[in-house]
């Protein structure tokens, strides 16, 4: 079984756990589908802003589709995530990628 059946099976026994959701968007942007990915990003964060790993990359995923202003619009809901959740790590990272596009 790859690594998307399996994830989609895991999903199947907790559609909300956001981990899962997470590797499954990565998994897809590995096989070059990125608009699925994207689409399972924008659909994660909708349903658990505090899924604060998650806006990074899809961030950048949308940078490297030419997207600037969605890009920087994710960027900065996730330095508001991270910062509520307190995790200055993250918030550092996605206060860089903000900084290096804008």
């Amino acid at each position: 079984m790859n690594r998307i059946e399996k994830l989609k099976e895991f999903l199947e026994k907790d559609p909300a756990d956001s981990f899962v959701r997470h590797a499954l968007a990565l998994e897809y942007v590995k096989l070059g589908d990125v608009m699925t990915a994207r689409r399972i990003w924008e659909e994660l964060l909708a349903q658990d802003p505090a899924a604060v790993g998650s806006y990074y990359h899809l961030g950048k995923l949308l940078e490297s589709l030419g997207e600037v202003e969605p890009a920087l619009e994710w960027y900065r809901k996730g330095m508001e995530a991270a910062k509520a959740a307190g995790e200055k790590r993250a918030y550092n990272e996605l206060q860089g990628a903000y900084d290096e596009l804008s």
